[in-house]
């Protein structure tokens, strides 16, 4: 999957978890429900990007680490 994808799926989750918690405030009776289903659309957001980075982290990808600036940091420390 692309990375826009990816994105707009993280969008999709994480709007659908606020709505959870927007209408939890308005519905005290289910509140607790409702913000249950919100830290569970935010996981799926979450994992989402983390299958996305872990794959792009893996040697198949060739990613390289760019030295220079983050090298220099280490390096001034």
């Amino acid at each position: 999957m692309n990375g826009n994808a990816v994105l707009e799926n993280v969008r999709r989750y994480r709007t659908i978890a606020s709505l959870f918690r927007q209408t939890a405030a308005f519905r005290p009776l289910q509140r607790g429900s409702l913000l249950g289903q919100a830290e569970e659309w935010e996981h799926r957001a979450v994992a989402e990007l983390e299958s996305y980075f872990r794959g792009h982290d893996s040697p198949a990808f060739g990613l390289q680490p760019q030295g220079s600036s983050y090298g220099g940091m280490i390096a001034a420390a």
